[in-house]
């Protein structure tokens, strides 16, 4: 079926264009923000090839697609007349539901908003950062050569001006331009800005002003929750400012009071504010995660996939981000880990065993796309129908969770949970036993799952299905 087709059929399941307030993507998922989630018809969706599943959660109306999501998304863009504006100014066109909406799924849903959008890039700037720490290990690059300056500025420039693109798609979530509040990302990483934090840093510093009030001067590359607030803030204020302001002066004045206003203020009171509660939830995570860390990769390798399933793994996503901003590392992703390389084990356990031609080859392109981190055609087409293997395969991620926690494993860069996560989990000071802990968990968890499933994870009815 080609795109444009499978387009229409989602439009119109969906209760057309005009029940459209909201769409954006993900890595797997179409995700629409309804003005009336009842005019959707779920299991016509669910009956339609190309269409995994159909999931409601975060406030939002999920439709699992697979790898081929971006296209699937362009496609219903195109056929719904949605442009830029329409498919991503949410909050202005708010869900007749929303009132009836829990405070976590709408939580869910501005994390998913916000951060989506360019996780793809960010993996793969995750990934050229591994490969960087893997050639220097290996002696292939010198830190000094320009080889090596050129490929860590390509691999480093996300991370470093992060609260610009956070502030790109939180002013598109929160329903402001998003200009006006990827300029306020801007002036957080300002080199100014950044020179002014270095100058306070040494003794006997001379405070800094502004208006006479004492300026704390941070460094807010690659931070994530400060922009997040300044945007909202930002947002808030060019709502009313365009109310109260003339059309003739309102597209020049509107800018200069959101900027001039949200700018100082966040300098001044959100960012230090910010920054305070993002050293406080990762060093409680960090606290929590000590006090017993086999038992976190436990209850993450077991439960992630269920996470997936019912779309709360965005929850996490902030977390991560913010143990790599204030603590320089992350001990949390690398538990995901083991539960993907489970579903993978189970697929590749369910492709062996099968007969029917259909289910091994629906199991073996979904084992491809599981090694590369996209677990949602392991989880919907093949290992939840058959829950025997579902089971299994979180069996082996609770055990390779286990392992890899009580080695302490950590990243040091963002990337999506797969084989590329390996080359992120290696420290600066060269490979150590937390590395092989990564490998060992990750690998038991494969086996696990594979041998498990090729045992009794596959039904004889199942097996023989034509």
């Amino acid at each position: 079926m080609g795109y444009q087709q499978l387009a229409k059929d989602i439009l119109s399941h969906v209760g057309g264009r005009e029940n459209i307030s909201g769409l954006v993507y993900c890595a797997t998922r179409l995700r629409f923000n309804l003005a009336d989630s009842q005019k959707a018809d779920r299991e016509g969706l669910k009956a339609k090839p190309g269409i995994l599943t159909v999931v409601e959660s975060g406030g939002q109306f999920q439709v699992v697609i697979g790898n081929h999501v971006q296209e699937v998304y362009h496609a219903v863009c195109q056929e719904a007349g949605l442009n830029d504006e329409s498919t991503s100014r949410q909050e202005s066109a708010k869900p007749a539901a929303e009132e009836k909406t829990g405070v976590m799924a709408r939580l869910v849903d501005v994390i998913s908003a916000i951060f989506a959008p360019f996780l793809g890039v960010m993996a793969a700037s995750g990934i050229l950062k591994g490969a960087l720490a893997l050639a220097t290990v290996g002696g292939v690059l010198d830190t000094d050569s320009g080889t090596y300056k050129i490929w860590s500025a390509a691999s480093d420039a996300l991370f470093y001006f992060l609260p610009v693109i956070l502030g790109y798609t939180a002013g598109k979530k929160f329903g402001g331009t998003p200009f006006i509040t990827m300029i306020i990302g801007g002036a957080l990483v300002h080199p100014t800005m950044i020179a002014a934090f270095q100058a306070a840093s040494q003794p006997n510093a001379a405070p800094e002003y502004f208006l006479g009030i004492p300026v704390t001067f941070i460094n807010y590359s690659s931070s994530v929750i400060p922009i997040i607030f300044a945007a909202w803030v930002s947002c808030w204020l060019e709502k009313y400012a365009g109310r109260l302001l003339h059309s003739t002066i309102k597209n020049i004045i509107t800018p200069v009071v959101c900027i001039g206003i949200t700018v100082p203020l966040t300098f001044l009171l959100i960012g230090p504010a910010a920054t305070w509660l993002g050293q406080t939830l990762a060093h409680g995570y960090q606290a929590v995660y000590v006090f017993a860390p086999w038992l976190a990769g436990v209850v993450i390798g077991a439960f992630w996939q269920v996470f997936v399933i019912f779309g709360l793994h965005w929850g996490f996503v902030p977390l991560i981000f913010n143990n790599l901003s204030v603590l320089g590392h992350d001990t949390f992703m690398p538990l995901i880990l083991p539960a993907v390389m489970g579903q993978v084990g189970a697929c590749l356990g369910i492709f062996l065993r099968a007969r029917d031609a259909r289910l091994k080859m629906l199991a073996g392109s979904a084992a491809t796309a599981g090694v590369f981190g996209i677990t949602e055609p392991a989880i919907y087409g093949v290992t939840l129908p058959n829950r025997r293997s579902f089971i299994f395969a979180s069996l082996g991620g609770a055990i390779g969770g286990a392992i890899i926690g009580f080695f302490g494993t950590r990243v040091f860069s963002f990337t999506i949970s797969s084989i590329f996560t390996f080359a992120v989990v290696i420290p600066p000071a060269g490979i150590d036993m937390s590395v092989w802990g990564c490998i060992i968990g990750a690998t038991l968890a494969f086996i696990i799952a594979t041998i498990l499933t090729l045992i009794a994870g596959l039904p004889a009815a199942a097996r023989n299905i034509k």
